[in-house]
């Protein structure tokens, strides 16, 4: 049976146009994602002090890892859906889904019922992030997927740069925050609804090889042809999601740890986050002149450097801006390079379950990263420490690289 695009997607629009809708809404939805990242750690001081619901510092903790729970249980479990009924269908319910929940949240009677709505909430918006990376990467050419995934990328950072700026207006009205996200996704979901066209590389390969091609399940990854490559991309996208939550969570106190005062350790989060849009913009455009897996392999060597180099303690606010935005500019831009790979290393009929699969699986090492820093912070040991702790990971993360094939398994 032919499967053609929806009745409601805009058939006319020209290729042009088509292209200019996926990239900016694809971008939003990505940026929708990078607002929920900071927005529970941006409140938790405001419940815990206003002791919301009763809420103490260990239901704090509970909230937030089930919150990424729930996100990885989407990323995994999105791919094989979106391979069989198509990336558009999924990013709207997924959107639909985190967007509904989230706006539930502030009307939470009970801390259990609080936990329950952002586990859910994850489970939606844990499947926009894979799904609009695969988007994105079908609809440019293939030369062109490196700057796709980190183009993508970086509404990711923008949407937490805009929660940090919000939450300094709304202060004690945490509640605000949740409404904006929520009202936002819902307005995003409506105009996907009318202006998201289907991939066409889906499209093509439910019209080549009919319905039953699309249904794709995750042992499809585990067969010759795939199994290389997915384990490389498996420890790569852990290794590299352990250190953007890991540094994203603890890089202030790591800092303060070491003797810089607060400001300044506040600070360098800041400068380590514009370093992170730099390195995706220049990480895809050298990815696509110099290869994808060179180039992250690159990465993830520099990255070692640059973490190694925050564990001593430096004298000089410049020099320490310097290391600081280097780290960003190298290890945030590494991890979305693995997913640069997937989608230029894996066929149409396979992309989406491929890069589901990734981000899942990363969204294990964005637990475990805070919780182990953690751990070192809470033993004294933080510094310097949760630098050599981070630069061992950057450094299995390069390990996974090198593994990789280096040619595409098929074109698609």
């Amino acid at each position: 049976m032919t499967s053609t695009v929806p009745s409601h997607a805009p058939a006319r629009t020209t290729a042009s146009g088509r292209n200019v809708w996926t990239v900016v809404l694809c971008w939003i939805t990505v940026m929708l994602e990078g607002y929920d990242l900071v927005v529970l750690g941006a409140i938790i001081p405001t419940l815990l002090k206003t002791h919301h619901l009763g809420m103490t510092a260990g239901d704090a903790t509970t909230i937030a890892t089930l919150s990424l729970v729930g996100v990885a249980i989407g990323a995994v479990c999105v791919g094989p859906l979106a391979d069989r009924l198509g990336r558009r269908l999924l990013l709207i319910a997924s959107v639909l889904l985190f967007s509904v929940f989230t706006l539930l949240v502030p009307l939470a009677g009970s801390v259990t019922v609080f936990a329950l709505l952002r586990l859910v909430a994850g489970l939606g918006l844990g499947a926009c992030m894979p799904v609009s990376l695969t988007m994105m990467a079908e609809h440019m050419p293939a030369h062109r997927r490196a700057r796709a995934s980190t183009l993508t990328m970086t509404g990711y950072h923008t949407g937490a740069v805009i929660t940090s700026l919000l939450a300094l207006q709304v202060t004690d009205d945490w509640k605000i925050l949740f409404y904006v996200l929520g009202a936002a996704g819902l307005v995003i979901a409506a105009v996907q609804w009318f202006r998201l066209p289907e991939s066409e590389a889906f499209v093509r390969t439910r019209e080549t090889d009919g319905d039953g091609a699309a249904r794709v399940p995750f042992t499809e990854l585990l067969k010759p042809a795939y199994l290389r490559a997915g384990i490389g991309v498996w420890v790569a996208s852990f290794m590299g999601l352990l250190l953007v939550y890991g540094l994203n969570t603890w890089l202030p106190k790591l800092m303060n740890d070491a003797g810089y005062p607060v400001p300044t350790a506040v600070t360098q989060l800041l400068v380590l986050n514009v370093g992170g849009v730099v390195g995706l913009l220049v990480g895809g455009w050298v990815a696509d002149r110099r290869g994808i897996k060179g180039t992250t392999v690159v990465w993830f060597a520099v990255s070692v450097l640059m973490l190694a180099c925050l564990s001593v303690r430096m004298h000089n606010d410049l020099l320490l801006d310097l290391v600081v935005l280097l780290t960003g500019v190298f290890v945030f831009s590494a991890q979305v390079l693995v997913y640069a790979y997937v989608t230029d290393f894996y066929p149409a009929a396979v992309r989406g379950t491929a890069l589901g699969s990734a981000s899942g699986i990363g969204r294990i090492g964005s637990i475990v990263g805070p919780s182990v820093t953690g751990a070192l912070v809470t033993a004294g040991i933080g510094h310097p420490w949760g630098f050599y702790f981070f630069a061992m990971v950057a450094v299995l993360g390069c390990a996974a690289v090198l593994t990789l094939p280096r040619a595409a398994a098929k074109a698609g």
